[in-house]
């Protein structure tokens, strides 16, 4: 088991839940249970399984909630990219949240293939 507390991927990802949902607060309301509420629950995933993770018994089942964790930071750039079109966020707002969430991205990646999985 690992101290998921301890793990930069996951204090970085809960840096970008406040993210997110400050940028949500300003979206319309008619978004409140479509978007705004499909990227909550897409943002708070990430460090949710990252802990879930961490939690398990072995490297194996660690690194499977690791790869669903970056699935969720994929979905999380999808969705922001569509707030962007949708004019609900800026393009300066766009690019320094998907900084944000890239760096998590490749972080869980490599953190993943460090693990011992056999």
């Amino acid at each position: 088991m690992h101290n998921y507390k301890e793990l930069k991927i996951w204090q970085k990802s809960r840096e970008i839940v406040k993210d997110v949902y400050a940028l949500t607060t300003k979206f319309p309301a008619k978004e409140q249970f479509g978007i705004t509420s499909q990227l909550c629950r897409a943002v708070v995933s990430i460090p949710s399984n990252i802990a879930e993770g961490a939690g398990r018994e072995s490297e194996k089942e660690f690194a499977h909630f690791l790869a669903i964790a970056n699935g969720s930071a994929f979905e999380v750039e999808t969705q922001l990219y569509l707030c962007f079109d949708l004019n609900y966020i800026s393009e300066v707002e766009l690019n320094e949240i998907l900084k944000k969430i890239q760096e998590i991205q490749r972080m869980v990646y490599r953190f993943r293939q460090q693990l011992k999985i056999s």
